[in-house]
């Protein structure tokens, strides 16, 4: 059976959308390639960065979901963003949006500023990792 632990120490700035460290005992990885606000057409959809993030999300919480995952099995989220600032403004959207389709348990978390993504419509991509039980 695998045991995930989130650890946010009292030392450090409050954790808000994110957790300072993950321990993960036991179990199965699942190593999460980058999703995109892809439709199952192949095409980009969502004009905004909200609008991507909760599809790139979407697709994240389905590919996890098919490897026998849920979201609160998820040890570590990279996001990638074409404009952090954009990010930043849309932080409490992008909450929202987090809470709605994964819950209130967070990873630990990092946001990556890029120039671009694959798809050059893209403007977020998250990778994560997951630890299953066995």
């Amino acid at each position: 059976m695998s045991s995930i632990e989130r650890i946010n120490p009292p030392e450090l700035s409050p954790a808000t959308g994110f957790s300072h460290a993950v321990t993960a005992t036991g179990g199965r990885l699942v190593f999460l390639a980058g999703q995109t606000a892809l439709d199952a057409d192949g095409k980009i959809t969502g004009d905004t960065l909200p609008e991507q993030f909760e599809r790139a999300l979407t697709n994240l919480l389905t590919a996890l979901r098919h490897a026998g995952g849920t979201p609160d099995t998820l040890a570590r989220v990279t996001v990638y963003a074409t404009d952090v600032a954009d990010y930043r403004t849309h932080a409490r959207e992008i909450g929202r949006v987090w809470r709605e389709l994964a819950g209130r348990d967070y990873p630990a978390m990092a946001v990556i500023g890029t120039t671009r993504l694959w798809d050059e419509q893209a403007l977020v991509e998250l990778d994560g990792l997951a630890v299953l039980s066995d």
